[in-house]
């Protein structure tokens, strides 16, 4: 791709090699356990996506190494725009906003669902097994219930704000 701007060059090159490099390197790492199962509930009862800011090739690829990619309806990477630009377009206006789960990681990811009025669950860093456990055994059945809004999202995502360090080493 040539931009005319030497800068952009270099980032898009840069851009190139890690994605390079992460195809070379990220084989045959499982997703957490629960994750399947939890996909396998939510397929039947909602439209799924998974929305990244990694590249689409790499989503994808990975997504089907391990047989996952059919329980989504859609794989949006960083080309296709933001978190919040991907429920916005997906879902925003198509379902009410009681009906819309982001399950993520950061808290860009609860921001992201707050922009489009969305729902959040909080995968926690460093107990990502247990969240998963949890949303498997208890909040998904809240969520496809009803009750999932209010203090009880509230407390899960203080749960998230807990674990994150205050000053993080980057």
């Amino acid at each position: 791709m040539k931009s005319g701007n030497k800068g952009l060059e270099q980032v898009k090159r840069w851009s190139d090699a890690v994605n390079a490099q992460i195809e070379d390197i990220v084989k045959g790492v499982p997703p957490f356990p629960l994750v399947r199962e939890c996909l396998e509930n939510i397929n039947p009862k909602a439209d799924a996506m998974c929305i990244s800011q990694t590249p689409a090739e790499a989503l994808k690829r990975e997504w089907a190494e391990h047989g996952l990619d059919g329980f989504v309806k859609m794989i949006a990477g960083q080309e296709m725009g933001t978190k919040t630009e991907h429920i916005k377009f997906a879902a925003v206006g198509k379902y009410a906003a009681a009906k819309i789960l982001m399950i993520g990681d950061a808290p860009g990811d609860f921001n992201a669902a707050k922009k489009n009025g969305a729902l959040f669950y909080p995968v926690n860093p460093g107990n990502e097994e247990s969240s998963w456990e949890h949303l498997f055994h208890e909040a998904l059945g809240r969520f496809f219930a009803g009750s999932y809004a209010g203090d009880y999202e509230a407390q899960l995502v203080k749960e998230l704000d807990d674990c994150l360090p205050e000053k993080p080493g980057w």
